[in-house]
């Protein structure tokens, strides 16, 4: 798969670690130019020192040939300005932009950004149920403090769908920490079934993560 991230700091070096690792072929636009630098040493991924907000730069960097484009800068609005240029200049199929507002999130969903992901909203849904949060507790202790919480959004292809979650044979460091459908949040329990359009905060262990996601979502997903 083609990636073009848009971001900075460690958060796109970690991204871009992982995607590589997993033999996405990633381009990384960082708008400082040291830094874009530094990253290319680091990884083996192509880097662009520009301003992704510019619809040149994002054409530099391979947007006609994307399979997705990551926007993830600090800036709600290059995010959103981001995955619009991609989807409607550059014909991209699935774009990704991290809400840093989550007051936000409804207004990237409207306007049709594939995946809107607000780690804000997703850590307050978590902390909103105290047996949740112990059952967190209890992961991040096994784990050392290791723990990876995800979004996992089920579409009609999704394995896991009108299965109760007891019958999933997740991993054993893999939780459902909550359900989001239409708007709702749903705590689970092992008879909860899953439906399409449901969105899972998903909290497993580095090492659970990805077996958890393909249980759920299915490979390469």
């Amino acid at each position: 798969m083609r990636i073009l991230m848009v971001g900075q700091g460690e958060l796109a070096y970690y991204l871009a670690r992982r995607l590589s690792a997993r033999k996405h072929r990633v381009t990384v636009v960082i708008a400082d130019h040291h830094e874009a630098s530094a990253l290319a040493q680091r990884l083996n991924v192509n880097t662009i020192a520009g301003d992704g907000t510019d619809m040149q730069v994002l054409d530099n960097g391979g947007a006609r040939r994307a399979d997705a484009v990551l926007a993830l800068t600090p800036h709600d609005e290059d995010n959103l300005a981001i995955c619009q240029m991609a989807k409607g200049m550059f014909g991209v199929p699935r774009t990704l932009a991290l809400v840093n507002d989550p007051d936000n999130e409804e207004i990237f969903h409207q306007l049709q950004v594939s995946v809107a992901i607000s780690a804000t909203r997703i850590l307050s849904t978590i902390f909103q149920e105290e047996a949740v949060f112990e059952q967190i507790a209890e992961i991040m202790a096994l784990a050392e403090g290791k723990v990876a919480v995800s979004e996992v959004h089920l579409d009609a292809q999704s394995p896991a769908l009108d299965r109760p979650l007891q019958d999933l044979d997740l991993p054993r460091d893999a939780l459902i920490g909550g359900i989001i459908r239409q708007g709702h949040v749903i705590v689970p329990c092992g008879s909860t079934r899953l439906l399409a359009g449901d969105r899972l905060i998903l909290i497993a262990t580095a090492e659970s993560l990805e077996a958890a996601m393909a249980r759920l979502a299915g490979a390469q997903r």
